[in-house]
């Protein structure tokens, strides 16, 4: 190893900085600017160069010349074939109290050394690790990814890696990273020499022998990505055998130092991540390599995973542990289709199989317990999705270019018979530019039918007569193909696995700009896997022509154009941002008048309308009050709301100025928290149900919000005017936990549940709008109707948990359905999906847009800790708790303001057998519990007495038969 610039006896720089190099020379002296312009100039640069065979060592030796004493340039005798032998060197003759590595084609973020420094020397660190941010190079707007940020989000330190487990696990860099020497010296830590992923091992053994660890919330290494370059980084080579076989043997160095420490724990979570991340990096080339390539890799993935403990596969998701299963038994043609679902995770890419009232990926396997398990998509739901929501996998056949004319064959699959035999088909593709374009080319599909268990097709294209892009700004058209079944239409886009793109022959074209911007159109595979056309220049004329277009697209009239182009657009995005929509409704609180007479309604943040806004709506229409009504929708287009009122988006500018103008505000769980209210306007908050878990301040993550926040969430408390409560319990809850005065609660009780007490008073009352809701669920006439309806569960950071039934709906569904029926309604931020095998025992009722029809229709109701339970009581019907997990919602959650065990006015089951026998014998429940039920009324619903709305209606807009 040769040295230039050894080094002096001046003093200690507080970071030595290493970064290696091969063989790029061009971007050397960028990441080595980075360094030098830290933030913290006591740093010096040890280049080692890995025996380049360009001009890495020239530059590097210059650097060091032109910077003496801040950089040294180091230089290996022979290539040493991967990243682990020069920074081991780069270590030798670091001088610095701390180390960290930069690869020559990255950089640091300016302040990255001194942030790294002062945490370390603040806490007493032996390793600060600090956010990656992955920078895509070849993306048009600098694409960003951050690396892992959710382990990012404060300071933290830990005095063992066990405390962190997700930092070994997902942050295997080695770059992010600042270590003590003294650390790295005595615990003789290095890379493996001669192996690619040498990051994962060194990671983990620092880790693992760090004894305290920091971790903080700033940027520090920037990941420089080149998706697009034919020379692929050593990660990207995924093509290549021996880059599965160098993972695996890091892989298999890691286990064994895990095992040597009996870390079991730690090992597991290790191969979950393995499965879910390192694999799936491989899978997803595997359908354009050859048998060969995948022969070897299933037989090198064969003998590390197949020994992975079950709890490992018990993690999966349904598609990774389907994917991994198929993939110990070479189902190539099972196989395939399960990647292309991993690529594109709402693609249905399999036919699926049907089996005593499941859905499984295939029928193979089905006769092994294990498998069954694992082949079991029911939960997925695809089985209950219509043919216009169903992403199918069409799987590209046929690729022939006859002279101008190109000719596509494909196959859309067909799960569970969805498209019937005897339909209508027809189809078109349709060319999309990848970048906006005013032009979008669409061609009819000449052949459709059945073909088992595929819709097959072929279309021949006239491209070169009737394909005429501009040629410049449209250079790549992705595809699709719009299938059409008895006028239900899906779109796909074209799976390119079977076809050899890269060997096809491309069709010549006429841009609009001439063939000297392009002259032929050659097919080629998406990221995802989807057949797509980039334009090309194939003659000389063609390729002098583009290279003249290019040079005007970057001279410098082209850069002025462009940079009123990108201000312009920024411009655009700015008007529309949330600051600046913010910013403009506060204008329009200044500059507009109240519109009188304007209410705006708007119930679960415009997801629905429904609840005690509904009621109150409906109330004044029925009194045909002079009111201008306008309700606020969320999402993409409105469902279910009235025809008969404004509707206007959500934060959209109608609605902002709908807000700003309006003399009534009614909702039922807050407009946005930002928007101020003009004392003109009257917000009459009616609450979205009576708490039984702690609400507001109550919250123990509210009361260590900070200060700041605590002021801006209590200022947009404040803009309620009015908040109804249905009892006693809401003023001791509710009006204490968001801190509402005396003066503004309204004890009317809550207009949705008008319709409840009604019902209760005259059970037998015909209701012609039930029979109808009751005939549209498909329940038959005579049988009991129980509605299950559960609250949401969130996970540790808040995310809400993803729908899951606590007890077996098919054994329900065997027990009690030839006597009822049972309605499923999850929360409206979950979805549910029901096993075939109960179908019309078991309906999903979850895109109700209103619960209170489903209550009134309800025999009995079936909760855990919803506060539909203080509403369905109203009605003296049986109620049954299911509370199998009381002690962790109560204790571990949010906690509660009662207990529900001692309190509930229905059993309280916590097995499943408990639950079954409870409902059992409803009539007996209801019996039971009359007494605790009309207590529980009493104290939790007082105020409900069936007026509310006509209450709210009279005094805000005058009693009926008056106008305003």
């Amino acid at each position: 190893m040769s040295i230039d610039n050894p080094g002096s006896d001046g003093p200690e720089p507080d970071i030595s900085v290493v970064v290696i190099v091969y063989n790029d020379a061009r971007r050397l002296p960028v990441a080595v600017r980075s360094v030098l312009d830290q933030t913290l100039r006591n740093v010096e640069v040890i280049i080692a160069d890995d025996c380049s065979t360009d001009d890495s060592h020239t530059v590097a030796r210059q650097l060091a010349a032109d910077h003496p004493g801040r950089v040294r340039a180091i230089r290996l005798e022979r290539n040493s074939g991967g990243c682990g032998e020069p920074r081991n060197q780069g270590m030798a003759v670091a001088r610095g109290r701390y180390v960290m590595f930069l690869d020559s084609d990255d950089t640091l973020e300016r302040n990255a050394c001194r942030n790294m420094l002062e945490a370390a020397d603040r806490t007493g660190a032996d390793l600060v690790s600090g956010l990656c941010v992955r920078v895509h190079t070849d993306s048009r707007h600098d694409k960003r990814i951050p690396w892992y940020p959710w382990l990012y989000q404060s300071t933290h330190t830990v005095e063992s890696i066990a405390e962190l487990p997700d930092l070994f696990v997902f942050d295997t860099l080695s770059t992010n990273k600042c270590y003590r020497r003294a650390f790295l010296l005595e615990n003789e830590l290095s890379f493996p020499r001669g192996i690619h992923y040498e990051d994962l091992l060194f990671s983990a053994q620092a880790y693992l022998a760090a004894g305290r660890i920091t971790l903080i919330p700033n940027t520090v290494y920037y990941w420089h990505v080149a998706e697009k370059t034919t020379a692929k980084s050593i990660s990207n080579r995924r093509h290549e055998i021996n880059n599965f076989t160098d993972r695996l043997e890091i892989h298999r160095r890691i286990d064994a130092v895990l095992d040597r420490r009996a870390l079991d724990g730690l090992k597991l979570q290790k191969a979950i991540k393995f499965l879910k991340h390192d694999l799936v990096l491989y899978l997803r080339d595997l359908p354009f390599l050859d048998d060969g390539y995948r022969h070897r890799f299933a037989e090198l993935a064969r003998g590390y995973i197949q020994d992975f403990p079950e709890a490992a596969y018990a993690q999966l998701d349904r598609v990774h542990a389907i994917c991994a299963y198929l993939l110990l038994r070479e189902d190539w043609d099972n196989l395939m289709p399960a990647i292309d679902t991993l690529i594109n995770r709402d693609k249905i890419s399999a036919p699926l199989a049907e089996r005593d009232g499941r859905v499984y990926w295939c029928h193979q396997y089905l006769d092994d317990p294990k498998a069954r398990e694992i082949m079991d998509v029911t939960g997925l739901g695809h089985h209950g999705t219509p043919l216009e929501r169903m992403f199918l996998r069409n799987l590209l056949t046929g690729y022939a270019v006859r002279g101008d004319l190109v000719v596509l064959e494909g196959a859309v699959v067909n799960p569970l018979g969805t498209v019937a035999p005897d339909a209508r088909l027809a189809a078109e593709l349709e060319f999309r530019a990848r970048r906006r374009s005013l032009q979008t080319f669409r061609f009819p599909v000449r052949t459709v039918r059945h073909a088992g268990d595929t819709i097959t097709w072929q279309a021949v294209i006239p491209l070169s007569a009737r394909f005429r892009p501009l040629g410049v700004v449209d250079e790549v058209w992705d595809i699709r193909l719009h299938l059409t079944a008895d006028g239900k239409r899906t779109t796909t886009r074209i799976t390119a696995g079977r076809v050899d793109l890269e060997n096809s022959a491309s069709v010549p074209v006429q841009p609009r700009l001439s063939r000297l911007v392009a002259d032929r159109l050659e097919p080629q595979a998406s990221a995802k896997g989807h057949l797509a056309f980039r334009l090309t220049q194939h003659s000389a004329p063609a390729r002098r022509g583009r290279a003249v277009v290019d040079r005007n697209l970057h001279g410098s009239a082209a850069r002025t154009v462009k940079g009123a182009y990108r201000t312009a657009r920024a411009v655009r995005r700015e008007l529309v941002s949330g600051p600046r929509k913010i910013q403009g409704y506060h204008h329009m609180l200044r500059l507009l008048p109240v519109r009188r007479g304007t209410v705006v309604f708007e119930s679960h943040i415009g997801r629905q309308y429904s609840d005690s806004p509904r009621a109150i709506y409906e109330e004044l229409c029925r009194r045909h009050a002079p009111v201008t009504a306008i309700w606020s929708y969320a999402g993409k287009r409105p469902e279910g709301f009235p025809a008969d009122a404004e509707l206007v988006r959500r934060w959209s500018w109608r609605y902002l100025r709908a807000l700003a103008q309006a003399e009534f505000w009614i909702d039922n769980q807050g407009f946005p928290l930002r928007l101020s209210k003009r004392p003109e306007t009257t917000y009459i908050q009616t609450w979205h149900g009576s708490a039984l878990k702690k609400m507001g301040f109550d919250e123990p993550g509210y009361r260590v919000m900070p200060e700041q926040e605590q002021r801006a969430y209590q200022a947009a408390l404040d803009r309620f005017d009015h908040f109804l409560v249905r009892s006693e319990h809401d003023v001791r809850t509710l009006a204490r936990a968001y801190r509402i005065p005396e003066g503004k609660l309204l004890r009317s009780g809550y207009p949705r549940n008008d319709a409840l007490v009604r019902a209760a008073r005259d059970p037998q009352a015909p209701d012609p709008d039930l029979r109808r809701l009751a005939e549209r669920l498909g329940i038959q006439p005579g049988h009991r109707v129980v509605l299950y309806a559960p609250t949401f569960r969130a996970r540790a950071d808040g995310a809400v948990r993803a729908f899951e039934f606590p007890f077996d709906v098919e054994r329900f569904a065997d027990r009690f359905g030839d006597q009822c029926t049972l309605l499923v309604r999850s929360h409206y931020l979950n979805q549910v999906a029901l096993p075939p095998s109960v179908a019309g025992r078991v309906v999903d009722v979850t895109g109700e847009p209103d619960i209170t029809p489903l209550l009134l229709l309800a025999d009995a109701l079936i909760t855990d800790y919803s506060s539909v339970m203080f509403d369905y009581a109203l009605l003296r019907r049986p109620l049954v708790f299911y509370a199998y997990d009381w002690e962790e919602y109560a204790e571990d959650m949010r906690g509660t303001y009662f207990d529900l065990l001692t309190e509930a006015p229905g059993p309280v089951a916590r097995t499943e057998d408990e639950l079954f026998a409870a409902v059992s014998d409803l009539p007996a429940v209801g019996t039971q519990y009359e007494a605790q039920l009309k207590e529980f009324v009493d104290k939790y619903g007082e105020y409900d007495r069936g007026d509310a709305a006509a209450r709210i209606v009279d005094r805000f807009f005058g009693p009926a038969g008056e106008t305003r």
